[in-house]
């Protein structure tokens, strides 16, 4: 069991979409219909840079989004967040719920002109397995047969539990009875790549738009690895292209909302981040739309870099030191809303009481503001660890929101006694690649869930956890979870209250110290039609987008 979710591109990118999936009749102006405007082309604004554009090395929600609108898999989510058939013609689930047999759609091509067929899954899988590949979202796997084996290099990738039984048929053994697995099969992770492109390629695949082929509604153009702007082209050899109404998205880098914010008003782009004080300035603006996807900002504590956040009284005062409501209301006036725990609103109830999770697992001195106490915890911390003072480095990305909240979070732990904090930002792609490498002292840390499921989160922070850069590990936390997927998986509501219990875990140690589940407002134009739009997951999947007149 590990991590199911994505590093949140921070203040960037509102969540998930994914378009529904079956065939559907093309209603373009060419064909007589007044519904359409002549030109079908959105301009887009992201505040980050695309780091990759293979699906082996993503690991936040920018790139799984190209990816998304760039490739196909067995399954697409449609608007009610729920899988729908793309690749796979049918599904046959057998051996209690362990197995499960596709029969995929016919005639599908790849931009180079080959056929997609179960071979193009299985080097898929076995390619982000592979050890090799170094990829770090692998754990996502193990519920395949023998799939954490040979991530280990332990058994051989012909041993991994996948199998193309000729052109079209694909058969997948689990190693247990996975309820959310469909839906992690919609997920760009899943799907399948072409072993000619990557062989052709090599070390260059998907490091620009020319070095990946694509099996999706649309072709990444224009991006050299480190653009700025970039394309997203309408892709002919789609096999549902008669679904796929834009003819492009015209994709650029606005790390400002003000920048961002003047093209929209300008009428140069279709779309817009807002900061608070722009929400509270078009509220009432018949473009304005409000999201609040499953994405959370924390300040995660390297115990590696700086050996007093070992200690829990350190870590707890730096959290109680921390007024969340302030940092909402008064710096990002955004719609933002206080994190109640690690894991945010939105991500499933109790299957008994129907209750949230975050309110159920709520450990509130861990999201509390308490100077006094916050000064008493440092001082005992302090003199526990033989420290007189702390002078750490908060490393943060370029973005406006990340910069207004780092100068907050310095500003509030500077009222420690003997604590200094300097600010350092670098841009986005740089920040995961320092994150992963646990290259920090303090960071702000973003995540984003790929289902609407505690678990999503929670297992950020098991010990072997990839994307667990701070080094917090706990026994009872890693058992709690263990129990929950292994030994409870079928049972709701013993699995939930094992959830609840080790977020309770997670919060008492302040094993990270959460700040705010993260508003995505923005200005959408009116007449761009049928976003398919899911907060608990990847954001916009394009696929049935268009522009009205």
């Amino acid at each position: 069991m590990k991590k199911k979710g994505t590093i949140l591109t921070v203040a960037a990118l509102s969540l998930l979409t994914l378009a529904g999936c079956g065939s559907q009749s093309s209603s373009s102006s060419s064909n007589g219909s007044n519904k359409y405007a002549d030109k079908q082309e959105l301009n887009w604004t992201e505040s980050s840079e695309l780091a990759t554009n293979d699906l082996a090395k993503a690991t936040d929600t920018l790139s799984f989004t190209v990816l998304q609108n760039t490739q196909e898999g067995l399954y697409r989510l449609n608007s009610k967040g729920t899988p729908a058939n793309a690749l796979t013609t049918k599904t046959e689930l057998t051996n209690g719920g362990k197995t499960y047999t596709f029969n995929l759609r016919k005639g599908a091509k790849w931009s180079n002109g080959d056929e997609v067929t179960a071979k193009d899954f299985v080097y898929s899988w076995q390619r982000t397995l592979d050890p090799k590949t170094a990829s770090q979202d692998a754990f996502y796997f193990f519920q395949v047969k023998n799939a954490e084996a040979v991530n280990s290099g332990k058994k051989p990738l012909s041993s991994l539990g996948i199998k193309a039984d000729g052109k079209y048929k694909l058969t997948v053994h689990l190693t247990k009875p996975v309820s959310y697995f469909k839906k992690l099969l919609a997920w760009p992770l899943f799907y399948p790549v072409n072993q000619k492109a990557v062989q052709k390629y090599g070390k260059k695949y998907g490091t620009t738009s020319a070095t990946t082929v694509y099996n999706g509604p649309f072709r990444l153009t224009k991006w050299n690895g480190t653009s700025t702007t970039w394309t997203l082209a309408k892709n002919k050899t789609y096999w549902d292209k008669q679904a796929v109404h834009l003819d492009k998205i015209n994709e650029v880098v606005t790390k400002s909302t003000t920048t961002s914010y003047n093209l929209f008003n300008a009428k140069k782009t279709d779309e817009t981040l807002l900061d608070g004080q722009q929400v509270k300035n078009n509220k009432n603006n018949e473009n304005f739309v409000k999201r609040l996807p499953t994405g959370t900002q924390r300040l995660s504590l390297n115990q590696k870099t700086v050996p007093a956040f070992k200690n829990v009284n350190v870590r707890k005062a730096f959290s109680l030191a921390i007024d969340r409501k302030q940092l909402v209301n008064d710096v990002l006036q955004d719609g933002s809303t206080v994190s109640k725990g690690f894991v945010p609103a939105g991500m499933g109830n109790n299957p008994k009481t129907g209750e949230g999770f975050d309110k159920e697992a709520e450990v509130k001195s861990a999201v509390s503001y308490n100077l006094k106490e916050a000064k008493t915890l440092l001082a005992k911390g302090l003199k526990q660890t033989g420290k007189k003072s702390l002078d750490v480095s908060l490393l943060v990305s370029d973005t406006d929101a990340s910069k207004q909240t780092a100068e907050f979070l310095q500003s509030s732990l500077q009222k420690l006694p003997n604590v200094k904090v300097s600010i350092n930002t670098i841009p986005y792609v740089q920040l995961i690649t320092r994150q992963h490498n646990k290259n920090y002292d303090l960071t702000l840390s973003g995540w984003q869930s790929v289902f609407a499921d505690p678990i999503n989160f929670l297992d950020v922070y098991e010990s072997n956890s990839s994307y667990n850069t701070s080094s917090w590990s706990n026994k009872q936390y890693d058992q709690l979870l263990d129990e929950s997927e292994n030994k409870d998986g079928n049972q709701a509501s013993k699995r939930w209250s094992k959830l609840v219990e080790a977020e309770k875990v997670l919060m008492n140690d302040q094993g990270t110290i959460p700040l705010y589940q993260a508003a995505k407002s923005q200005l959408l134009r009116k007449n761009v039609k049928n976003i398919n739009y899911n907060p608990a997951g990847v954001p916009y999947d394009f696929k049935t987008t268009y522009i009205a007149k």
